[in-house]
C-alpha cells in the first residue's frame, strides 16, 4: 500500500476507506500549503461509517431519529454497542461504564473488545521495562493505532480532531467501530503478529531522555505544519495541537531545547534529510536508538528534495519507530516491515 502523503483534502479519504492506516507522512510546512478542505459540519464528516455502523446494529439514532455525530457517547451507549460488536465477532462483551469515556479510554475498552488487551500490556511493559517511562495508556494507544481505530482529517478541518483526552464523539466512536467490524474478527490475530517480536534495547542516558520525551507524545493528532501539543507556532500556521511528522522531530530535538538538536537546522523532512553529508548518512541495517529515520523514492545515493523525502520518524530501534503520520503519533515496524523497509531512504544520527 502506498500512499501520496503530503495532506491534501482527499488524501485522508482514502485513508479512511481502509481498515487499517498504516503510513500517511508529513509535508513541508512553507507556504504555499495545501489548499484547504471545505469545512464540515463536526458530527458528519463520517456519514458512510454511520450508516454502516447503524445497519450493523452496532450504534443507532438518537431519540429524535438523528444520529448527532457532534455529540458525544452518553449513557449505556457505550457499554450496548460493545456488547453488539462482541455478538457478531462471536466473544463476550467487555464491561465498560454507562457514561462518556475519553478518546483513550475509548481506545483500551476496544482494543480488549477486539481481543488485543494483552498485546497492549506486553507493549506498555516493554516500554516500561526500557525506562521509557511510557504513559498509562501508551500501550493501548499503540495496538489502536496499529489497526486503523483512529482517523486523521484533512487540513482544514483540524477542528474536529481529538486529543487522548477528549471525550469520545459519536462520530469519531462510528469511525473505530466501522474499522473494528472491517477486520471480522481478525483484528485481535494481527495486533499479535504484528507485536509478537515488539522489543527495545538497552538505552544510553542521552538515549532514554530524548525517547522519553518521544513516547510522551503517544496518541497525539496529526496537524500539517504541527509541532506543538496547542493551537499557535512559532510560524503562527498551527490551527490545532498535534505534528506532522518532520515537527514531531522538530519538537522532541529542536524546541525541547536539548544540545543534540542544535545540529538540526531544516523543519522539514527533506530539509533535515539533506542537510548531512552523504558519508554521514545511514543505512537501515545500522540504525541505532533515536536516529531521525527517512523515507520516500530517494536512494541512498540521491539528494533529498521535498518530493523524493516525504516523511520521517524517530527510531526506537533498528525494527521500531516513533513518528506522526496517518493514525497521530505512534509506533511503527520499521525495518521488520516490507513496505516501510523498501521505502526507506537513510537515517541521520543526531545523538
Amino acid at each position: 500500500m502506498s500512499f501520496d502523503c503530503r495532506p491534501r483534502a482527499r488524501t485522508l479519504a482514502l485513508a479512511r476507506r481502509s481498515a487499517a492506516l498504516l503510513l500517511a507522512v508529513a509535508a513541508p510546512v512553507v507556504l504555499p500549503g495545501p489548499t484547504a478542505a471545505r469545512a464540515e459540519p463536526l458530527g458528519t464528516w463520517n456519514l458512510g461509517e454511520q450508516h454502516a455502523v447503524r445497519v450493523a446494529g452496532v450504534m443507532h439514532d438518537r431519540g429524535d431519529a438523528a444520529f448527532h455525530g457532534e455529540r458525544s457517547l452518553a449513557g449505556r451507549e457505550l457499554p450496548e454497542a460493545l456488547a453488539a460488536l462482541a455478538d457478531r465477532l462471536g466473544v463476550p462483551a467487555v464491561a465498560a461504564p454507562s457514561s462518556g469515556v475519553s478518546v483513550s479510554t475509548f481506545d483500551a475498552l476496544l482494543v480488549a473488545q477486539l481481543g488485543a488487551a494483552d498485546v497492549a500490556a506486553a507493549v506498555q511493559h516493554e516500554a516500561w521495562r526500557a525506562g521509557l517511562e511510557p504513559p498509562p495508556a501508551f500501550g493501548t494507544e499503540v495496538v489502536a493505532r496499529s489497526l486503523g481505530l483512529r482517523d486523521n482529517h484533512p487540513f482544514g478541518q483540524e477542528r474536529l480532531e481529538r486529543f487522548p483526552t477528549d471525550a469520545i464523539t459519536r462520530a469519531e466512536a462510528a469511525h473505530s467501530f466501522a474499522v473494528a467490524l472491517k477486520w471480522k474478527g481478525t483484528a485481535g490475530a494481527t495486533a499479535h503478529a504484528t507485536f509478537a517480536s515488539f522489543a527495545l534495547p538497552a538505552y544510553t542516558a542521552a538515549e532514554r531522555r530524548v525517547l522519553r520525551l518521544a513516547v510522551s507524545k503517544i496518541g497525539m493528532p496529526y496537524v500539517w505544519g504541527g509541532e506543538t501539543d496547542a493551537a499557535g507556532s512559532w510560524y503562527g500556521a498551527q490551527a490545532h495541537g498535534g505534528y506532522d511528522c518532520s515537527g514531531f522531530a522538530w519538537r522532541v530535538f529542536k524546541l525541547s531545547g536539548f544540545a543534540w538538536g542544535r545540529e538540526i537546522r531544516g523543519r522539514t523532512a527533506a530539509a533535515q534529510a539533506g542537510e548531512i553529508p552523504r558519508a554521514a548518512r545511514i543505512r537501515l541495517d545500522d540504525v541505532h536508538p533515536g536516529d531521525l529515520v527517512f523515507f520516500g523514492a530517494a536512494r541512498f545515493w540521491q539528494r533529498a528534495t521535498p518530493t523524493r523525502i516525504v516523511h520521517e520518524g524517530i527510531a526506537l530501534s533498528p525494527d521500531w519507530m516513533i513518528h506522526s503520520s496517518g493514525q497521530g503519533v505512534y509506533v511503527s515496524q520499521l525495518r521488520l516491515d516490507p513496505w516501510r523497509a523498501g521505502r526507506f531512504s537513510w537515517a541521520r544520527r543526531v545523538l
